[in-house]
């Protein structure tokens, strides 16, 4: 069972950066998909960008070309790169892992909270 740990989250001001982490406790070279999910207060989780073993990064539309992601397998790490950001991308960010034939992994979340 893989447990996942996310940083980097906090305050920014509008227009502003953060770069978020997510550490596993195991590696992750052979997990063929692991993704950010965002909820804000009032909303449903949302899919914020699918990070899959091989193959292209997609990225929901609301954060194309601002958010990059990626993925360390040396450190057991991803992470999100979020720039330009704007009020509406506040939310709870959370890491998750898709793990064939053992089911879906969360982190606990990391709070971002884009205001002036």
């Amino acid at each position: 069972q893989v447990q996942l740990v996310e940083s980097g989250g906090g305050w920014v001001q509008p227009g502003g950066s953060l770069r978020l982490s997510c550490a596993a406790s195991q590696s992750i070279f052979s997990i063929q998909l692991m993704s950010w999910y965002r909820q804000a207060p009032g909303k449903q989780r949302e899919l914020v960008v699918t990070i899959p073993r091989w193959g292209s990064r997609i990225y929901a539309d609301s954060v194309k070309g601002r958010f990059a992601a990626n993925r360390d397998n040396a450190k057991n790490t991803i992470y999100l790169q979020m720039n330009s950001l704007k009020p509406e991308d506040t939310a709870v960010y959370y890491c998750n892992a898709n793990i064939t034939d053992q089911g879906s992994y969360w982190g606990q979340g990391t709070q971002v909270t884009v205001s002036s």
